[in-house]
C-alpha cells in the first residue's frame, strides 16, 4: 500500500482522497464473515480476524471459503448457539487451536506476567494461521454469576479486569497481532442481548463499568474495540457519540477502530456519525444505507475519511505484523503452557487437611461422569477445537503411578457409596449443566448439574474423606460444602484441565490461586439480584457503585467465600507495611511497601491485596476498594518486599454534579489482606481534597446544605447587608434563623424575613457563589 518516498500518512491521506463513495463504504464494512474488503486500486489487502478470547476459534469455509450473502447469519447463529459440549460435530470445519483456560479461570490467577504470556502464545496461534486481528479480550464486569458470559471474563473488580486485560493485549500485539477489546460497554447479561437497554447511573458506569476499559486503553492501546449488542442509557452503544467519540476518543485518547459486535448496527449512518468505524460482517442492506447518506450528504464526507484513516492504519499496522517470521512452536509446547496456566489458576476454597494426596492414600476412589469426560470451556462464539484434550483420571493414575489404587465409578449408587465408606480418598469430579447456558443465554441457577449436589452429599454421608473438584463457569451454591474435607474450583480450564487438576491434587503445583468473584450462600445475595434480569427491554443496575464485594460489605453479608480468597498447601505471613507519605492528593502518588513470608515448608505464590477504606462525605463510597495486588513466588522460609505505587487519581470517585474525577478530603486507611475479608497489616491515609465538600447552589438547595458552606454564606450575607441594611452578624443571624427550613435558601429568606427578592439578583447571586467556589477548588 506504501508507495516509494511517500510516508505512511501521505499515502492514506492521497488514497482516501482517490477513493469514491462505493470504496470507502466497501473499506468500512465487513467482507462475509471474518475479513475486510480488499480495494485492489490501491492495493488494499483485506485483514483476517477471528474470535479467541482464550483460543483462536478458526473456521475454515467462513474464512478460506468466503462464505457470503445469505449464509453469513445462519452460520454466525449455527457458532453463538454451539454449546461447548457438542463442539466436536465441528472439527472438520474449524481448525484445532489450544484451548487455553477461559477468562474467569484465568481471572483468578491474579498473575499479569502470566497474562502476557496468554497473550504472546495466542498471538503466535493467530500468525500461525494467518490471523490478522484476534477479536478479544472480553472483559465486560462479572455483575452476576447467572450472566452466559461470565466464562469469557475476569472479575466483578474493574481493577483486575484492566490489569489483567492489558497484559493479555500486550502480549498478543507483540506479536504483530491486533486485538479488539469488548464489549464496550455495559453487555452483562445476556437476557435480549441485543436490545437489553442496561440503565445505569452516571458515577457506576465511570468507577465500575467502564473503569476497566479505561485501564487497559490506556496501559495498552488495543488496536481496535468492539462495541456491544445493547443499548446503554437508552440509546444503542454501536451508535452512541457520548461512549464512542466523548469517552473512548476524547477522554481517554483511543486512536485505533471501533468495530460492531457482528450484527450489532441498526443505524449503519448513526453508527459512523458516533464513532462506529467498521461494520461486521458484511450486510448488503447496511452498505447500502451508508452509501446513500452519503452520497446524499446526511453524512459528511469527512467523517467517512476518519474512519477509513483509521482503518487504513489498522491495516498497516496488520500488514507489518504479518510480514514478521512465523513462530516456531508445537502443540504439545502449547498444551504443556495451558497445563500450567490451568494450574496457577485453580482455587482450592476448602482444605481440611485431605489434599494434597499422601502417600498412605492408597486406596482412592473417583466419582463423576467429569473424570471421563471434562467440561474444559464455555459455549457461543469463544469455543476452541482443541489440539488435545486431558483425561482427568488418566492423568490422575500417571501422575500417583503405581503405589496408589484407583477405582471409578460413574455415579454414587449403592455400590459407590459402600466404597466410599472404605476409600482413602474419595475424589468427586463435577460440573454446572452447560447444555442452555453460554453465548445467547444465561444461567438459572447456582447449582451444580442436575443429581450432583445430592450425589456429593450422599458421598460426604458415607465417608469424610470426600474431595470435591467443580468445572463451572462462575460462582456455584455449595449446600454440602461444611461436610466435605475439601473443595477445589476450576472454572473452565480448558484442554489441559485434566492434567492442572492431577498437578494440584498430588501437590507437585502449589495452588496459589484466588477468586476474583464472590461466591454466594445463595442466589438472592447477589447484589444485582432484586433488579435482573430486567423487563420491558430495561434492565437498571439497581446496585449502583455497589458491585460485587463492595456489595457484600455493606450490607454485611457473609458470603460463601469472599472475592480474593484461596487457600495454599503453605502458608504465608505479612509484616513491615509502609507508605512513602502519609498523605495523597488529586495529582500525587504514593508507594505502599510490605513484606511477604513464606511461613510453610513448600514453594508456593500469594496474591497480596491492597484496599482503600475511605468514608465517603458528600458522596458515598463502598467500604473498601480494591487498589493494587502483586503475587510473589516464594520459597519455604523466603521474604521478599511488595511494593505498589497508588496514584491521587486512582483514588478518584466521579462526581456527577461536577461531571469530573474528585478527591474528598477524609481520613482514609490502607488496608493489606489476603482477601477482601482478611485483612493483615492497616496504615492510616490522609486524602487531600480537590474538592469542595460543598454542591453548588441552586434557587431552591435546602439551608441545611448552605449554612456549612462558609463561601455561601459569605455572599449571601454580604446580599443581606446590602439589601436590608443590617450588619454582617445581623445578617448571619438571619441565615441560621433558616436553618430548620426544607423549602429553598431563597425562598426561606423571603418568607423569614417578609422581602422579595427579584429573580435576576438570584440568578446573580447564584452564579457569584459557584464562581467563587470554581476559583476556591482550583486552588486545592
Amino acid at each position: 500500500m506504501l508507495e516509494k518516498n511517500q510516508s505512511a500518512a501521505q499515502t492514506i491521506a492521497s488514497i482516501i482522497d482517490a477513493m469514491t463513495n462505493q470504496e470507502k463504504v466497501d473499506l468500512l464494512s465487513g467482507f462475509g464473515m471474518w475479513k475486510t474488503a480488499a480495494v485492489p486500486a490501491y492495493g488494499i489487502k483485506p485483514i483476517v480476524m477471528t474470535d479467541g478470547t482464550y483460543g483462536v476459534r478458526y473456521s475454515i469455509p467462513q474464512i478460506d471459503s468466503d462464505e457470503r450473502g445469505g449464509m453469513d447469519l445462519d452460520a454466525f447463529l449455527s457458532v453463538v448457539n454451539q454449546r461447548a459440549s457438542d463442539v466436536a460435530i465441528a472439527w472438520g470445519e474449524m481448525k484445532p487451536a489450544t484451548c487455553f483456560p477461559n477468562g474467569s479461570a484465568m481471572g483468578n490467577s491474579w498473575d499479569e506476567g502470566l497474562m502476557q504470556r496468554l497473550g504472546v502464545l495466542l498471538g503466535q496461534e493467530c500468525r500461525a494461521m494467518g490471523v490478522h486481528l484476534l477479536l478479544g479480550p472480553g472483559i465486560n464486569l462479572r455483575r452476576t454469576p447467572l450472566a452466559g458470559r461470565s466464562y469469557e471474563y475476569y472479575s466483578e473488580d474493574p481493577l483486575v479486569t484492566g490489569k489483567l486485560s492489558a497484559a493479555v493485549i500486550e502480549g498478543i500485539q507483540s506479536q504483530g497481532v491486533g486485538t479488539s477489546l469488548k464489549h464496550f460497554a455495559c453487555n452483562n447479561s445476556e437476557v435480549e442481548r441485543t436490545t437489553m437497554d442496561s440503565v445505569v447511573e452516571e458515577r457506576a458506569l465511570r468507577e465500575i463499568y467502564l473503569k476497566g476499559f479505561e485501564i487497559a486503553i490506556k496501559q495498552s492501546k488495543p488496536w481496535t474495540i468492539m462495541s456491544s449488542y445493547n443499548r446503554l442509557n437508552g440509546v444503542q452503544a454501536s451508535q452512541d457519540p457520548w461512549l464512542l467519540n466523548g469517552v473512548l476518543r476524547d477522554e481517554w485518547g483511543f486512536d485505533g477502530v471501533v468495530v460492531s459486535d457482528w450484527h450489532g448496527i441498526k443505524d449503519r449512518p448513526a453508527s459512523l456519525m458516533a464513532g462506529g468505524d467498521l461494520d461486521m460482517p458484511e450486510s448488503p442492506r447496511r452498505k447500502a444505507d451508508l452509501l446513500a447518506a452519503l452520497d446524499s450528504g446526511a453524512v459528511p464526507v469527512e467523517v467517512a475519511n476518519l474512519s477509513c484513516r483509521r482503518m487504513l492504519e489498522v491495516i498497516e499496522r496488520c500488514n507489518a505484523g504479518a510480514s514478521q517470521p512465523l513462530p516456531v512452536y508445537t502443540a504439545e509446547e502449547h498444551h504443556a503452557e495451558a497445563r500450567a496456566m490451568a494450574a496457577a489458576s485453580m482455587v482450592l476454597v476448602r482444605n481440611k487437611g485431605l489434599l494434597p494426596i499422601r502417600p498412605d492414600m492408597k486406596n482412592i476412589l473417583v466419582v463423576g461422569r467429569d473424570a471421563g469426560t471434562p467440561v474444559i470451556q464455555g459455549s457461543g462464539c469463544a469455543t476452541t477445537i482443541p489440539t488435545m484434550v486431558d483425561q482427568p483420571l488418566e492423568q490422575l493414575e500417571q501422575a500417583l503411578g503405581r503405589n496408589h489404587v484407583l477405582t471409578f465409578r460413574g455415579e454414587a449408587d449403592a455400590e459407590t457409596l459402600a466404597l466410599a465408606a472404605k476409600a482413602d480418598l474419595v475424589l468427586v469430579y463435577t460440573s454446572t449443566e452447560g447444555a442452555y447456558d453460554g453465548e445467547g443465554s444465561d444461567r438459572t441457577t447456582l447449582a451444580l448439574g442436575p443429581g450432583q449436589d445430592a450425589m456429593i452429599a450422599a458421598l460426604a454421608a458415607a465417608s469424610e474423606k470426600v474431595a470435591v473438584v467443580i468445572a463451572c463457569p462462575d460462582a456455584v451454591e455449595m449446600p454440602w460444602v461444611d461436610q466435605v474435607g475439601a473443595v477445589l474450583v476450576t472454572f473452565y480450564s480448558g484442554q489441559a484441565m485434566g492434567g492442572a487438576v492431577a498437578d494440584v491434587l498430588t501437590g507437585k503445583v502449589n495452588p496459589s490461586g484466588k477468586l476474583s468473584v464472590t461466591f454466594p450462600k445463595r442466589l438472592a445475595d447477589v447484589p444485582g439480584f432484586l433488579h435482573y434480569p430486567g423487563e420491558n427491554g430495561r434492565h437498571i443496575y439497581g446496585e449502583g457503585i455497589h458491585v460485587g464485594y463492595r456489595a457484600y460489605d455493606l450490607r454485611e453479608i457473609e458470603p460463601l467465600f469472599p472475592f480474593g480468597y484461596g487457600l495454599s498447601y503453605t502458608s504465608f505471613a505479612y509484616s513491615d507495611l509502609t507508605v512513602s507519605s502519609p498523605q495523597i492528593g488529586l495529582h500525587d502518588a504514593i508507594t505502599v511497601a510490605f513484606t511477604v513470608t513464606n511461613t510453610g515448608d513448600r514453594t508456593g505464590a500469594e496474591v497480596a491485596q491492597l484496599y482503600l477504606q475511605a468514608p465517603g462525605k458528600r458522596l458515598k463510597r463502598s467500604p473498601q476498594e480494591l487498589k493494587g495486588f502483586a503475587k510473589p513466588v516464594l520459597a519455604p522460609g523466603e521474604s521478599k518486599r511488595v511494593e505498589i505505587i497508588i496514584k491521587g487519581s486512582d483514588l478518584a470517585i466521579w462526581d456527577p454534579a461536577l461531571g469530573r474525577w474528585v478527591l474528598e478530603g477524609v481520613e482514609a486507611r490502607l488496608v493489606v489482606g489476603a482477601s477482601s475479608r482478611d485483612p493483615k497489616l492497616v496504615a492510616d491515609l490522609t486524602i487531600k481534597p480537590s474538592v469542595l465538600p460543598f454542591r453548588r447552589i441552586a434557587y431552591d438547595t435546602q439551608p441545611a446544605y448552605v449554612l456549612p458552606n462558609a463561601i455561601a454564606c459569605e455572599h449571601i450575607c454580604a446580599y443581606l447587608t446590602n439589601r436590608c441594611n443590617i450588619s454582617k452578624e445581623d445578617a448571619m443571624r438571619m441565615l441560621n434563623h433558616c436553618s430548620n427550613s426544607f423549602f429553598g435558601i431563597f425562598t426561606s429568606l423571603e418568607r423569614r424575613l417578609r422581602v422579595s427578592i427579584p429573580e435576576a439578583e438570584v440568578a446573580g447571586l447564584i452564579s457569584e457563589i459557584n464562581a467563587a467556589m470554581d476559583g476556591a477548588e482550583s486552588k486545592l
